[in-house]
């Protein structure tokens, strides 16, 4: 797998083409995250109810938060009974569900209506019938006021999409001097040139963007694309051509850069074949190997282009088609000899060809040709790595670590090399090479020390002073060091185990390596909601709407959100029973819970992220096999994230993630008549049946958990493959020697979950 960033640096501009420096713009993601002005100081921010003496202005803008967070409580608390109405609509949208809604929202007034509202207008754009929508948006205005600000800017929304935007103009025009604090006051003036563009009028829509320009909001690719329309639409060519070709090559991977080609197609300036080349390259680098395939031929059609420049192309091509599965040796053997990168490349091919056949004689030849005639290429990185990761698969440890140990030298800085240096490391450690593995694990810290695999570094580096050294202060030192930084990893439950071990230890001088151990900075945590906090009670009434997507920006716009905002996000979620949203929230806050303490962190966010939704049928399921339910749980939260309606691309279906084949028999092994599919779907079914399968893999493999899971997500066969190898000190030696890395992480995960259940939840 290339996934290299940069991919024109990998292979290069072909002979003929200009190399051009790669835009630093990044996209942005665009789900009303946009960025709101700092709301004034309030209660419940970081000292609740602090006041500066003698600030005034301060003063006033507490008071006003206080009134508008009262009107907030209010309204939340008039819609509550809403909330299960509104959240099946936006689920299901069927005529019942519209029909409740709708008798809600004209049974009530006030607040209460205008969230009911809002809840129609929101499916009704989902439905894209965005008329009705505009008029539900509307009369949620009309009815109230707290949410006056989506009420704004979602009816504008609609009313552009429904071709109406002059009726967009008095809602979006000031939209930031009447909603400050909105989370929409940077995309409005994008959403209201685009009204102005709809209607005809290109030059209210440059009156409307250009004084952000130099803004943030600038960067944003919908933002450049609707001034470049707007410049196009005016007759400003010199303006529009530059913006457009700034997304098509900066921001491949955005909806933009197809309609900016488009655009500079229709005014006769066509990207140039350079920039196209260079947007094929970004697509690949993205893994989009159709989309970049694609790109690669259309540029060979360019009649400017040199033979040399094509031929090129020619096998850029050939490499999408590697990596959708369809290239063969004859695809290969056909394709053109050329004396730029792109040779590299062609013999990366066969290389990799030669993989596929098991011809191992010939891979090699590849590699030495490679290292003689391209030694500083891309290529060589990706067949070294692809190579290491071959003989890793097929057992030929000495192979496997001329490989990675080539890579790390000639590509220190590759993406690959602190995977490939940890591989060498750990390889030389089953061949019991452990000075070697010794010298390579304190490298992998000192080198790689923000490297997923520096716990694992420092373990076996403990281990290796532990077991072969007998320097018990050092391998303590390490595990020490190991528990400190990663406290709820895998490998720091595993230190404290060999720390209790060990017992008291003369205390040694800590190896210098030691100091290079990096610890992850989490932002102080508090498992207090700022009950008072605007933006907070905004974000639980607009999941009275159902307006889920929102729940996050609308709490993020808090100055104080990054205390507590994944908490509360997470906690709106499971107040409604979305406990998978609410677990996937936790995990995708960027926060690094599991480098801290247990105790460190607070329960309320620990308890979100293990869950125990379906825990009695766990518990009874679990006796009624013999089984631990911390570990079924564990399993069910690694497989499905407890969303019983989960089928995976491998028709895995419901909370354990059974196959139709594996329901069925178990199925008939438990009396269950009329066996469907679809009971897999129900979580108490599910669950039944799971734990009996559980069971099953578990006797096979002797009662071990480790290879039990490993089977779990595997099979059987590659399992008892690993197992024959044999040699291994204890099953941690199993767990870390297990060659998938999908299999591995997998059983590391479930067994650190176990752990976490059983800490959060002491007695089931």
């Amino acid at each position: 797998m290339v996934g290299v960033a940069g991919l024109a640096l990998a292979i290069g501009l072909p002979c003929g083409l200009d190399a051009q420096t790669r835009p630093k713009k990044k996209p942005v993601a665009r789900s009303g995250k946009a960025s709101a002005k700092k709301a004034p100081t309030r209660k419940g921010g970081v000292k609740a109810g602090h006041k500066p003496a003698g600030n005034a202005a301060a003063e006033a803008a507490s008071a006003k938060a206080s009134a508008q967070s009262a009107r907030l409580t209010s309204a939340f608390v008039a819609s509550a009974q809403l909330r299960p109405m509104a959240q099946q609509l936006s689920s299901t949208r069927s005529s019942a569900a519209y029909s409740g809604v709708l008798g809600y929202a004209q049974a009530h007034t006030g607040e209460a209506s205008a969230t009911a509202y809002l809840a129609l207008g929101h499916s009704y754009t989902l439905d894209h019938r965005y008329g009705d929508a505009v008029e539900a948006y509307k009369l949620a205005g009309v009815r109230g006021d707290v949410l006056d600000d989506y009420a704004d800017y979602l009816g504008a929304q609609s009313a552009v999409q429904a071709g109406r935007g002059s009726d967009a103009y008095g809602l979006l025009d000031h939209f930031a001097d009447r909603h400050p604090d909105s989370i929409f006051v940077n995309n409005a003036p994008v959403l209201l040139a685009n009204a102005y563009l709809q209607q005809q009028n290109p030059a209210g829509a440059v009156k409307v963007l250009t004084p952000l320009i130099g803004s943030a909001q600038a960067d944003h690719p919908d933002f450049e694309y609707t001034l470049g329309r707007a410049y196009q639409l005016s007759g400003d060519r010199s303006h529009a051509i530059p913006l457009f070709r700034a997304i098509f090559v900066g921001q491949p991977l955005t909806p933009e850069a197809a309609q900016a080609r488009t655009q500079l197609l229709a005014m006769g300036a066509p990207p140039s074949a350079a920039e196209r080349k260079i947007h094929a390259d970004q697509l690949f680098n993205a893994k989009h190997y159709s989309e970049a395939m694609a790109e690669y031929n259309a540029v060979r059609n360019d009649s400017s282009l040199s033979v040399a420049d094509k031929d090129a192309l020619e096998i850029y091509t050939a490499v999408c088609q590697l990596k959708l599965k369809h290239l063969g040796r004859r695809d290969v053997e056909k394709l053109p000899v050329t004396n730029d990168d792109s040779a590299a490349l062609k013999l990366y091919l066969f290389a990799e060809i030669s993989r596929t056949e098991k011809n191992r004689t010939e891979h090699d030849d590849i590699i030495n040709r490679m290292v003689k005639e391209h030694p500083q290429s891309r290529w060589l990185e990706e067949a070294l790595y692809s190579g290491g990761n071959m003989y890793l698969l097929t057992h030929d440890a000495p192979q496997a670590i001329f490989h990675y140990k080539l890579l790390v030298e000639r590509f220190p800085n590759s993406v690959y090399a602190p995977s490939a240096h940890w591989r060498a490391a750990w390889l030389n450690y089953r061949l019991r090479n452990y000075s070697e593995a010794a010298r390579l694990m304190d490298e992998q810290i000192l080198r790689y020390s923000a490297g997923i695999e520096a716990p694992t570094a420092l373990y076996w580096r403990g281990r290796i002073y532990e077991d072969e050294e007998r320097n018990f202060g050092q391998a303590v030192n390490y595990y020490r060091a190991l528990s400190d930084a990663y406290s709820n990893y895998y490998y720091g439950e595993l230190a404290r185990q060999r720390i209790a071990v060990l017992g008291k230890q003369a205390a040694t001088p800590p190896s210098n390596v030691l100091s290079y151990v990096r610890k992850l900075q989490v932002p102080p945590l508090t498992g207090a909601v700022p009950e008072n906090d605007p933006h907070y009670i905004k974000a639980k009434l607009l999941a009275n709407a159902a307006l889920n997507e929102y729940i996050g920006p609308e709490i993020q716009a808090s100055p104080t959100a990054n205390q507590w905002g994944a908490l509360a996000q997470a906690q709106i979620y499971a107040s409604y029973g979305e406990y998978t949203r609410a677990l996937q929230s936790m995990k995708h806050s960027g926060i690094s819970f599991f480098t801290l303490p247990f105790g460190q962190v607070p329960v309320e966010y620990w308890r979100l992220m293990f869950p125990q939704p379906y825990w009695q049928e766990i518990v009874a399921d679990a006796q009624k096999n013999g089984l631990d339910p911390y570990l079924v749980a564990s399993l069910i939260r690694q497989e499905s994230e407890f969303n019983p309606g989960a089928v995976s691309p491998a028709h895995a279906y419901g909370l354990m993630q059974l196959l139709p084949s594996v329901g069925k028999e178990n199925a008939r092994r438990e009396g269950m008549k009329g066996f469907q599919t679809n009971m897999l779907l129900n979580p108490a079914t599910n669950i039944d049946l799971g734990t009996r399968n559980l069971k099953s893999v578990l006797d096979r493999f002797g009662g071990q958990p480790e290879y039990a899971l490993a089977a779990y997500n595997a099979g059987d066969v590659p399992v008892r493959q690993w197992m024959a190898l044999g040699n291994y000190k204890d099953v941690a030696e199993y767990v870390e020697s297990i060659p998938y890395t999908e299999t591995r992480e997998y059983v590391q995960a479930i067994l650190r979950n176990r752990e976490m259940y059983r800490a959060l939840y002491p007695t089931h």
